[in-house]
């Protein structure tokens, strides 16, 4: 960590994620260069690079940001909890710009016209090589997991190919969440086909609480020693089926991690990096308790946030997702500690990036089987679909549609994922499309009845994972998505109290709680859930309408904001 007194010095020495003006709206996309986005004056013996939440996302897409993102507590009105305009104002960005773009969901639809999609990993790869030619002795490249989930081909192959995509990106360590939704057996197989360690020590098996994977791998880059510590998603059996898991613990483990803290110091390590999947607040917590850590490359919720936020002298490092970002930190250390640092989050600007022939013969051939069905259109829609929001997302609002009408039920739910790619209206939808919002182990499209009470013990139960002002209670997402069901909610109250005036949309009768109701949803934790996968049921409903027109969901009044 760095000391207090130096301060100010790393602080100035912080880039930004671009140097205000450089990439003005006057020149346009031309501006936007492979050169300007690799642009980058090092310091330090260490560069740490950081990719996130990629979700298998092998190809350019068009992902947008939030357009809210609701803090609670201490961090309400902090980053990343700002969005929008009053995002682009904190960080000194221009309206219009690649920065807003990237950064922003001002605009979104004009600017993704303009600037075209993000991420793709050849597009990566060819920033990855260029730095590590540039800093050949330096260089440390981390996944910070939620990679092997989230599209088509991955799903088909029980995620190889995205152990096979990161072998050929000379990934150097991860950690995990939506991988252990393959099932402990499966995890395994793709770690033995793994060229790097897998860290999650906050894994415990839950006979002899012995360690399931191994915490920490240690590095020397240029005469100093780093060692990066693997942190799983703390929540993983509550989030997703414990029946794929069920012989291991999870958790935050406060204790254990400053063990692997004291245990890399006493081992020599002059910087210690925690390679997070915890969140970005349960991060922000976390570095105010527990002392050594240096660095944290979080993950999870699915953040980009333009500069490091710094905690009590650790420095919390937030990446994005679906690869449309990379970090580069590079770091000087002087006695244990870290006295200088330069930072950007480098968009990849799909367009303005060669692809790497190596890495985009590898995609090509994992994608080759799957192609056509992949690019077989279903329909097309007039409107934006989006996911990411506090409280709803287009995308969500299709699949609650085609849930109402495909089950025949009078309420549909589906989880507030923060993954998938967006679409812009006049896209045609096509089976990826649709697989990029619901390619998961799980998918079967349940039919039940539920009890008024019932229903608000869901909603309420999902709001304080999301809004409990104690961060280690949060388990990340958006909130529940409902179709035909409006109402209101205090995300100041607590537990119990927050959600009221519950209401069916199309007759605006108020939820009974001692009436049934026929609810359909899907992604169920619940072993032996029945019904069709919820990919089949949306294909259905949108091959049936050819053309959708979704609008944003306002029926639900949010307050204590």
């Amino acid at each position: 960590m760095f000391d207090r007194r130096g301060f100010l010095q790393v602080a100035l020495a912080a880039s930004a994620f671009a140097a205000p003006g450089t990439l003005g709206r006057a020149a346009v996309a031309q501006a936007i260069t492979q050169d300007e986005l690799l642009r980058f004056d090092p310091v330090g013996q260490v560069t740490l690079l950081h990719f996130t939440d990629i979700h298998a996302q092998l190809a350019p897409i068009y992902f947008r940001e939030p357009a809210t993102n609701i803090g609670v507590g201490k961090f309400r009105g902090l980053p990343p909890h700002v969005t929008g305009q009053a995002m682009l104002d904190m960080f000194g960005i221009r309206g219009g710009t690649p920065e807003a773009y990237a950064l922003s969901s001002q605009d979104f639809t004009a600017l993704g016209r303009e600037y075209g999609r993000v991420g793709g990993l050849d597009r990566m790869a060819t920033l990855i090589k260029a730095i590590r030619a540039e800093r050949p002795a330096n260089t440390i490249l981390l996944d910070g997991g939620d990679t092997w989930q989230g599209s088509y081909s991955a799903l088909k192959t029980g995620g190889a190919d995205m152990v096979t995509a990161m072998n050929a990106l000379g990934v150097e360590a991860m950690t995990a969440h939506w991988e252990f939704t393959y099932g402990a057996d499966r995890v395994r197989e793709l770690i033995d086909m793994l060229d790097f360690p897998f860290l999650a020590g906050n894994v415990r098996d839950t006979d002899w609480e012995e360690p399931v994977f191994d915490s920490t791998k240690m590095f020397e880059r240029a005469g100093v020693k780093i060692a990066v510590i693997g942190q799983a998603f703390p929540y993983t059996p509550i989030a997703n089926p414990r029946y794929l898991i069920p012989d291991w613990t999870f958790g935050i483990q406060e204790n254990l991690v400053r063990g692997h803290v004291a245990a890399a110091r006493k081992a020599g390590a002059d910087l210690v990096v925690m390679l997070s999947h915890n969140g970005f607040d349960v991060d922000r917590k976390l570095a105010s308790r527990i002392k050594g850590i240096d660095v944290i490359l979080t993950a999870h919720t699915h953040d980009a946030v333009p500069r490091p936020v710094v905690v009590d002298g650790t420095l919390l490092v937030a990446s994005g997702s679906h690869g449309k970002f990379l970090s580069r930190l590079d770091i000087e250390v002087k006695g244990k500690r870290i006295v200088n640092f330069r930072y950007r989050l480098i968009p990849i600007f799909a367009d303005a990036i060669t692809p790497d022939p190596d890495m985009a013969k590898v995609i090509g051939d994992l994608r080759a089987p799957y192609e056509a069905e992949l690019n077989r259109v279903l329909g097309q829609t007039e409107t934006l679909l989006v996911r990411r929001g506090s409280f709803g997302g287009t995308f969500d609002e299709l699949i609650c549609q085609a849930l109402l009408e495909e089950r025949d039920a009078q309420i549909s739910l589906s989880p507030g994922f923060r993954w998938g790619a967006c679409l812009l209206p006049g896209q045609d939808i096509r089976v990826e499309d649709l697989y990029n919002q619901t390619a998961i182990t799980y998918p079967s499209a349940y039919r039940s009845e539920f009890t008024g009470e019932f229903l608000k013990v869901v909603l309420e139960d999902v709001a304080d994972n999301l809004f409990n002002p104690d961060p280690y209670y949060q388990q990340g997402g958006d909130m529940v998505r409902t179709g035909n069901l409006g109402y209101a909610i205090d995300v100041s109250k607590p537990i119990g109290a927050r959600i009221s005036d519950m209401h069916l949309l199309d007759s605006g009768e108020r939820i009974d709680a001692a009436k049934n109701y026929t609810v359909a949803g899907w992604a169920s934790v619940n072993e032996g859930t029945e019904g069709p996968p919820i990919y089949d049921v949306v294909s259905r409903y949108i091959e049936r309408h050819k053309t959708v027109r979704i609008e944003a969901n306002n029926s639900i009044k949010v307050s204590g904001v």
